[in-house]
């Protein structure tokens, strides 16, 4: 077909699902590039000199001028931070960065570290680090309430199991159920508070202005991934609720790095929960349905979605009264969302330069834990951290191979990939795009923060025209192509006497989104 700019012919490949995106032929540097984007369809053509970029008629077309190299990276890195660990307790450095497709975003996030003093006297204090993405839906109020409270419910809950643990022995621990109990109790408290105590507070004042404000975290919702990782045991525990993902990244003896999930992804679709679901609410055949519960939202278990949890009863009074949703016409015994997590838990070893990958599910439809954990080994073999994660052989020519080699030779070992069984769900985005997953030169390392290089790599990577159009879609448009992203890297390591400042510091050239004058430390 003809662009609508100009008489240049584009090449739309089409997925099963009918989603198409442009494969253009080359044009000339010195003429500018554009998408249109009709009727829910991606094009691409170009703008002829001196024509205004942003034409729109009766037909429904948006031309939108396509984003240089140089806007392409701005925007990548705006909101992205790296911090430097100086702590001397397992932990080196933690690198973050957002990218919103909806707006505004409807993800967020946190970190905290706490300085917990010994109970022994003959003991050292101990860290508990805390870091925290949070997948919102429906809107971003649920996130940004996790973002505010989470961690603090959890710390709370965390505090009085080790203080009762050591009333007897002053060096004891918890023992592993009563931790995993703790980190339970903190995300259903916090649950109960936002979906439930809510309506309470709105019944008992009677007031529309305040029932706004107080059921606007329940009537929308968010997953949540929450790792929580005590210095003095060296456990990494991963509480999950909902879609989000997490996953090690461990150097194997041939100097390959293995990805091991940490969390499953809980859905309708996911064959556990669809079995937990249907015992729970038997003869609902509706129960789960589509991938879905109740045929409508995606995670098994989440923060608010207060609709899935109140009793027909108080939806229809507060339908009534208020703004609350029309109940949804297959609701027979709520609840049917949970926030409770599922927890793992993984002995770290900082001495082997271990790393973890948090991510909203917006990365993982994009690329495989295998892909991401070797994105990650291939990034550090361009920026190595410390001891425990050198640079492989010596100089330019040891690394160099693998940036040009294709996807296959990163620096991973194979598995036996996803399954919807297990939770672990494949890409979906790779057919939308057309893109080959074993072509060569799929991937580069172009940023200072370990996450912006992933966001980059999820977007296309090498293919700079594949990144700059996926960057260019505003929202609404850009949520057919790609969702909200929010992605963390943890590294793991042993930090010499030099390094071991005390402190939680900003690193400057992985923080290009903010500048490290007057950015608060997380301690």
């Amino acid at each position: 077909m003809q662009g609508a700019t100009g008489s240049n012919k584009v090449t739309l490949l089409e997925s099963p699902a009918g989603n198409k995106f442009p494969q253009p032929e080359p044009i000339q540097e010195a003429v500018q590039k554009a998408l249109i984007v009709e009727r829910g369809e991606l094009y691409t053509s170009v703008i002829p000199e001196g024509q205004v970029f942003k034409d729109t008629d009766d037909a429904g077309r948006r031309v939108i001028k396509m984003l240089t190299e140089d806007q392409v990276t701005a925007k990548l890195r705006k909101k992205e931070m790296s911090y430097n660990v100086g702590r001397g307790r397992g932990v080196v450095r933690y690198d973050v960065v957002q990218l919103p497709s909806n707006d505004p975003i409807e993800d967020d996030h946190a970190e905290k570290i706490v300085d917990v003093p010994s109970t022994d006297d003959t003991a050292s204090g101990s860290d508990w680090m805390f870091w925290g993405v949070f997948d919102g839906h429906s809107g971003w109020t649920t996130s940004a309430k996790l973002r505010q409270s989470l961690i603090s419910f959890v710390a709370r809950e965390l505090n009085s199991t080790y203080r009762s643990a050591s009333k007897s022995v002053p060096s004891l621990f918890p023992s592993a159920e009563a931790i995993d109990d703790a980190i339970k109790k903190g995300f259903t408290k916090l649950d109960h508070e936002i979906t439930h105590e809510s309506v309470q507070r709105v019944l008992k004042a009677q007031s529309k202005p305040l029932a706004a404000e107080l059921l606007a975290p329940a009537l929308s919702g968010s997953c949540a991934l929450l790792s929580f990782y005590d210095s003095r045991s060296k456990e990494l525990r991963v509480a999950c609720t909902g879609d989000s993902r997490a996953v090690l990244g461990r150097r194997s003896a041939n100097g390959k790095w293995t990805a091991t999930p940490l969390s499953t992804d809980f859905t309708g679709g996911t064959e556990s929960e669809a079995a937990r679901l249907r015992a729970e609410h038997p003869n609902e055949p509706y129960v789960t349905a589509n991938g879905r519960i109740l045929g409508s939202l995606e995670p098994s278990r989440a923060f608010g979605d207060a609709s899935y949890k109140w009793s027909l009863e108080l939806q229809s009074k507060l339908h009534g009264t208020y703004f609350a949703r029309r109940p949804n016409p297959r609701l027979k015994t709520p609840p049917y969302v949970t926030a409770e997590p599922i927890v793992t838990t993984t002995q770290i070893a900082p001495e082997k330069g271990d790393f973890v990958v948090m991510a909203t599910d917006g990365l993982w439809e994009m690329l495989t834990n295998e892909e991401v954990i070797g994105l990650v080994g291939m990034w550090l073999e361009k920026n190595p951290l410390n001891a425990a994660h050198p640079k492989p052989a010596s100089g330019l020519k040891a690394w160099l191979p693998s940036f040009l080699a294709p996807s296959a030779a990163l620096p991973v070992e194979a598995s036996g990939g996803a399954s919807d069984a297990s939770g672990q769900r494949a890409p979906i985005r790779l057919a939308q795009y057309g893109i080959d997953p074993e072509q060569s030169g799929r991937f580069v390392v172009d940023d200072a923060n370990a996450a912006t290089h992933l966001v980059r790599n999820a977007l296309g990577g090498a293919n700079k025209d594949m990144v700059s159009a996926l960057l260019t879609l505003a929202a609404p448009n850009s949520r057919r192509y790609r969702d909200d992203l929010t992605v963390e890297v943890i590294f793991f390591g042993e930090e010499g006497e030099a390094s071991r400042t005390g402190r939680v510091e900003v690193n400057a050239e992985g923080s290009k989104g903010k500048t490290a004058e007057g950015v608060k430390a997380k301690l």
